[in-house]
């Protein structure tokens, strides 16, 4: 009885899904361009993402650029490092992206950051899952970077934890939502450097009591929506191993690129 109960179900599902294609026909997630399924891109706009594919830095996901791969440090069995990460390591074990943060996944990152584009967590996901596979597969849980709650109050939700709770269901791995706090309102980091932006947010997160007990001796993935410096994660890194996290991995919608690295290859 089971299987004819599963296909009813299917086929109910399809039918509604194909009546409100009819009542409301999909349209690119980006532009009002048709396209055959909701919650996607058209071909043109799918066009304008840059994915951050190899080379990329083993430990912080950076892109480099051809001519810098070939000068970065290579670990045995681990890949290649940028000369940030070989000179002074992030306390996260890796970190991935699915973008490149360019004027293409801005028009995806800005919407659904600032301006109630909720819907945008599902594409972002699951180009995330595809992008830091191997970082969900050994994740024990997943958190997001929390706001602060004077942030949270005036956006009304936090873009991280939507994408962590998306990205938790599809590894089918426990996601904690409220495991880290923002101790601290800190300033937008806006032009701030790597070493001023890493000042800022020093000291600006914990773990809850209630968390504190789920971390210990597990390995937690930390999910943003976009991953700069490295400075943000970090700090909620250190709070996670503080509080006796095993590990932390971190995963992001897109990665800023380095413009040293990438001013360091244009000129050779």
């Amino acid at each position: 009885m089971r299987w004819p109960l599963a296909m009813a179900r299917a086929g109910g599902v399809l039918v509604a899904r194909g009546f409100l294609d009819a009542l409301l026909p999909p349209h690119c997630l980006l532009c009002e361009a048709a396209v055959d399924a909701q919650g996607s891109f058209c071909a043109g706009c799918f066009g304008g993402l840059s994915f951050v594919t190899e080379p990329c830095c083993a430990r912080c996901g950076v892109p480099l650029p051809r001519r810098a791969a070939a000068a970065a440090t290579a670990i045995a069995g681990r890949g290649l490092l940028c000369p940030g990460c070989a000179d002074r390591p992030p306390p996260f074990e890796a970190a991935r992206a699915a973008f490149r943060y360019d004027a293409g996944s801005q028009r995806l990152i800005l919407p659904f950051k600032n301006g109630d584009r909720t819907e945008l967590a599902a594409p972002l996901a699951r180009h995330m899952a595809r992008a830091g596979a191997a970082l969900l597969a050994r994740a024990d849980l997943l958190a997001p970077v929390p706001l602060h709650p004077r942030r949270l109050l005036a956006r009304r939700y936090n873009q991280a934890a939507l994408l962590a709770g998306r990205l938790a269901r599809t590894a089918g791995k426990p996601h904690l939502p409220d495991l880290l706090r923002r101790r601290r309102a800190t300033p937008p980091l806006g032009e701030a450097g790597a070493a001023e932006r890493a000042a800022l947010v020093a000291g600006a997160f914990s773990v809850s009591r209630r968390g504190a007990a789920r971390v210990a001796g597990r390995r937690v993935l930390l999910v943003d929506d976009v991953l700069t410096s490295g400075a943000t994660t970090g700090a909620c890194a250190e709070a996670l191993l503080a509080a006796g996290a095993a590990a932390v991995d971190v995963l992001a919608a897109a990665r800023v690129p380095d413009p040293r690295l990438e001013a360091a290859s244009a000129k050779r």
